[in-house]
């Protein structure tokens, strides 16, 4: 088996039933069964990036990740799942956070635990390419074993949310915010987002692409069915077939063009061994980017030009007052903090603004659009 193997199984829903027999046969296609040993501390990683329904196809669907634990489970992994969303990270706020999205009443029926514990410590990278230290949540500095559930989802800020954008996740709830405000550019974000996972290396990743989330991702686009589940030992080769199925470019990724550039991503599907469906047959290729890839041509021009092109033609978020709420999220969440609460409703100084895309992420009221200059509607 090639290194670069990845598993893609089509499942029509979140029967468990239907689960059970995709993560079986990921299980044995893949060779995963050895990697799993009695009593290995086994921490399962999904994206809970925000409180939500798990219909809603912002989140790692609990019954996916139900069906991996009970396999882990069967083979003597013991799992606990973990998850540091944006905003606060507290016992408090992740046992609500456990409680919406339905992870709560999952893990009761499984026997699975859910992190509480909020501490984190410092991971040395001396091989990082824009860092070399990040804060990380402590259950996964602790583990033996590290498996990645992602949901598929279209990023503002990235263009594609899938396992190595996933493991932004291990950096405790507002220490986020300081990596957009030290790496403002998409380039720079995505080669830090690449730093993180190679440093942290889960050795298993699982993407939810059953309903993704296509448009202004990665939690006020819209559902999308692709009816996918994807996984592999290596994030960045389950990635590159992620953007397929997207119909992106896994080079206009910027944190899969820096893993390529360090010899960890495969560059084009041939030098991957393909399981399962034909990658063909699982394509959506009228799938709905980010109204933010607008502005991704200026990386391209020389530099003396990019100051100017971005003022033009990167997106910015632009409050709906009218379904504005005033909670704070958005300004909670903002790195540069150019947000305020005035007259309970959030303002923009856009001055500061490094169209991070944060508050639109954070949003809980879907309150923040993407706006384009008009002429790139064209």
């Amino acid at each position: 088996m090639k290194p670069n193997s990845v598993y893609l199984g089509n499942c029509p829903d979140y029967e468990p039933e239907h689960l059970k027999v995709v993560v079986e046969t990921a299980f044995t296609s893949l060779e995963l069964s050895e990697l799993i040993f009695p009593g290995a501390k086994v921490i399962i990683k999904p994206n809970l990036v925000m409180k939500s329904k798990p219909d809603s196809a912002i989140i790692t669907h609990p019954n996916l990740v139900a069906a991996v634990a009970d396999k882990i489970q069967e083979l003597g992994g013991i799992v606990t799942i973990a998850e540091s969303p944006g905003g606060l990270y507290n016992p408090s706020a992740m046992k609500n956070t456990y409680a919406v999205c339905g992870y709560e009443e999952m893990a009761k029926q499984h026997g699975i635990s859910l992190n509480l514990d909020c501490s984190y410590r410092a991971l040395e990278v001396p091989n990082g390419k824009r860092s070399k230290l990040f804060q990380v949540i402590t259950p996964i500095l602790d583990a033996d074993l590290i498996v990645d559930i992602a949901k598929l989802k279209s990023h503002c800020m990235t263009g594609m949310s899938a396992a190595v954008k996933n493991m932004f996740g291990i950096v405790p709830g507002l220490m986020k915010p300081e990596l957009h405000c030290r790496f403002p550019d998409k380039e720079a974000f995505g080669e830090m987002l690449a730093d993180l996972c190679e440093a942290v290396c889960p050795q298993i990743s699982f993407v939810d692409g059953i309903m993704a989330m296509e448009g202004n991702g990665p939690s006020g686009g819209n559902p999308r069915f692709v009816g996918a589940v994807i996984a592999g030992k290596n994030p960045f080769a389950v990635d590159v077939v992620c953007a397929h199925l997207m119909a992106m470019e896994p080079t206009d990724i910027f944190m899969l063009r820096s893993g390529m550039e360090r010899g960890i991503c495969p560059k084009t599907v041939e030098e991957m061994d393909l399981l399962g469906e034909p990658l063909d047959a699982l394509i959506v290729p009228d799938f709905l980017p980010p109204e933010s890839k607008s502005g991704d041509f200026i990386t391209r021009l020389p530099k003396f030009l990019r100051p100017l092109a971005s003022k033009i033609a990167t997106p910015i978020p632009k409050i709906r007052e009218r379904d504005c709420i005033g909670c704070g999220k958005c300004a909670e969440s903002c790195p540069q903090h150019t947000i305020a609460i005035l007259q309970r409703k959030a303002k923009i100084t856009y001055k500061e603004c490094i169209r991070c895309y944060c508050c639109h992420e954070m949003c809980p009221a879907k309150a923040i659009d993407i706006k384009r200059f008009p002429l790139f509607n064209m």
